[in-house]
């Protein structure tokens, strides 16, 4: 076997051709069955019910990401394999759960001998189909279609685009949950606890800010001299300045700002740092997320973000150059 490298591009290429043209045929037939779909599944969720996925074949493995996705938006849902549901398995199936079952055709032998057992537990049935006028669609309550002009496979035989539009739609019937239920960041972050995922989502600022002697803070009286010695002392980019007498911020003064104010006079070290610093700078409270603070650093291409209290005082110091060190960039 040899690979020709020009023709196996051109293959490569056209399998994308023909997978995009699925998912767009896909995308433009969702209709009203897509929506009283998703109006089941909230129906179903929202009574305290389960998703029940199951499939055969490459259907299997569809049904199992998409199963996955559920969960990990907080949507109960499970796997339910249906040779194993002849043989026990059905025992984790329970009345006003929904049952979507995957067939590219409709006739899974599998599928359809699973479809009189569900609905005698109580179960809904949502047929995942390519195939309208299937046994599978017919026996459904509701239906959930997509279409596949062709497989990418040159033998018609692999599935390949069919998987590819299965899988979309049922990432699209998650995420229009996601929005329905106005599912937060918060809320995702508690179900993916652990790798950098979770990580990056519970990471609150409080985490990563400098506090103590890494948070240099001065009166916004003090000269440009005295604010450089504090901030040098603290090993800081910058400094946080505040009013004397209530300690609510009024302003930070970054080595940017320092370098500036050379330019102003022989004198700059002795004038008030008020002259030279900036005013209202942008801030962030402390049970923000990490990942907030990012966005913040990235919308406003800042250096270092003051953390304050609810009476606006500074109780820490987030440095750009921490953030890697937090896998949070």
């Amino acid at each position: 076997m040899a690979i020709a490298p020009k023709s196996a591009l051109a293959r490569a290429r056209r399998c994308f051709r023909i997978e995009r043209d699925a998912l767009a045929a896909t995308a433009r037939s969702l209709d009203h069955d897509f929506i009283a779909t998703a109006r089941a599944v909230e129906t179903a969720i929202g009574a305290g019910g389960k998703l029940v996925f199951s499939g055969v074949g490459k259907s299997a493995h569809i049904a199992q990401k998409i199963a996955a996705t559920f969960n990990s938006t907080g949507v109960s849902s499970c796997f339910l394999d249906p040779t194993q549901a002849l043989h026990g398995d059905l025992g984790l199936c329970a009345d006003g759960d929904l049952a979507i079952l995957l067939s590219n055709s409709g006739q899974s032998d599998e599928i359809l001998r699973l479809v009189p057992l569900l609905i005698r537990f109580g179960l809904g049935i949502v047929a995942f189909t390519a195939h309208p006028d299937s046994d599978l669609a017919r026996a459904a309550d509701q239906r959930l279609f997509y279409r596949v002009p062709r497989e990418a496979c040159p033998l018609k035989l692999a599935p390949t685009a069919s998987t590819t539009a299965a899988l979309a739609l049922g990432d699209a019937l998650a995420m229009v949950l996601l929005e329905a239920r106005g599912l937060t960041r918060d809320d995702f972050a508690k179900y993916h606890p652990a790798g950098n995922l979770g990580r990056v989502l519970l990471l609150r600022v409080r985490d990563i800010m400098r506090t103590a002697d890494r948070l240099p803070i001065a009166p916004d009286t003090v000269t440009l001299q005295d604010a450089i010695l504090a901030m040098t002392k603290a090993k800081s980019g910058s400094i946080a300045l505040v009013a004397k007498k209530t300690g609510r911020l009024t302003g930070i003064l970054t080595d940017g700002d320092f370098r500036r104010s050379a330019l102003t006079g022989p004198d700059f070290l002795s004038r008030p740092v008020a002259t030279f610093m900036t005013r209202s700078p942008k801030t962030i409270a402390a049970d923000a997320l990490g990942v907030d603070a990012l966005r913040l650093f990235e919308a406003y291409k800042i250096d270092d973000l003051i953390v304050i209290d609810s009476h606006g005082r500074p109780v820490g110091l987030i440095d750009g150059q921490d953030l890697p060190k937090f896998k949070i960039v």
